[in-house]
């Protein structure tokens, strides 16, 4: 996840409430894709739910907890636990536990798909996402000092490129992820998309909405669409997937 959460307004607001848990909880517009956790008027966690179709509340965790030493030491040892599916859900039943959610305005993105790693990565380059990383940095891209971006090469949409990477001429990258090494030829249009380490995308490429593995290579002049993934160190020969109507 990526988070602009302020960690001290979140344990302020966990001292106030004298809680044992407090949850940090934020609303999106589509919470059926998450598990929800409806808060009452005080706002007290009255349950932790999971995916639904009908969820009750736009609420859901966001993932960031404040615990009391006492339920610490209550959560079992030895063996893997999951907080969310057995520790919450047996606090909240034995009812001697108060258990709050701080709902959270700030800056929150999943990042467990890869359509969702761009965007943050887009967000934090562009200023979206706060993180001291980065402070002060605001434009359309992030280039390492080590990377080697030829004149003509247009670089937008919050693109970020790595150390010893080489963007060729009349290139353009709108809010990719290009990672070290990686090798851009002339004319290659990329968007929204991540270049794992070491890879080669021959001249001309298109690539949409795609994740090149490490160490791959693209031939000249091939269209990778709608999600293409392409596996670490695959080779495609020039032109090996088309779809203009030019072939």
């Amino acid at each position: 996840m990526l988070s602009g959460a302020d960690l001290a307004q979140l344990l302020d607001f966990h001292r106030s409430n004298r809680a044992d848990v407090t949850l940090q909880l934020v609303r999106v517009g589509d919470p059926r894709a998450f598990g929800c956790v409806p808060t009452d008027e005080e706002d007290r966690v009255v349950a932790f739910l999971e995916k639904t179709e009908d969820p009750p509340t736009d609420q859901i965790n966001a993932g960031c907890y404040v615990f009391e030493r006492n339920v610490i030491d209550r959560i079992p040892q030895g063996r893997e636990v999951s907080v969310e599916r057995e520790v919450f859900p047996a606090l909240l039943a034995d009812g001697d536990c108060k258990i709050y959610g701080y709902v959270d305005a700030s800056y929150w993105r999943d990042m467990g798909t890869p359509e969702d790693f761009v965007r943050g990565s887009a967000d934090l380059v562009r200023g979206i996402a706060p993180s001291p990383a980065l402070r002060g940095h605001r434009g359309e891209q992030l280039v390492h000092d080590g990377a080697a971006v030829s004149p003509g090469a247009l670089l937008i949409g919050g693109t970020v490129v790595g150390r010893g990477a080489e963007i060729g001429p009349g290139t353009r990258l709108d809010g990719a992820v290009i990672f070290d090494g990686v090798r851009v030829e002339a004319g290659c249009v990329i968007e929204r998309s991540i270049i794992g380490f070491g890879a080669r995308i021959g001249p001309r490429a298109l690539i949409r909405d795609g994740v090149i593995g490490d160490g791959a290579d693209i031939g000249a002049r091939c269209e990778l669409l709608s999600g293409a993934r392409v596996w670490p160190g695959v080779f495609l020969p020039d032109g090996g997937i088309r779809y203009s109507s030019d072939v």
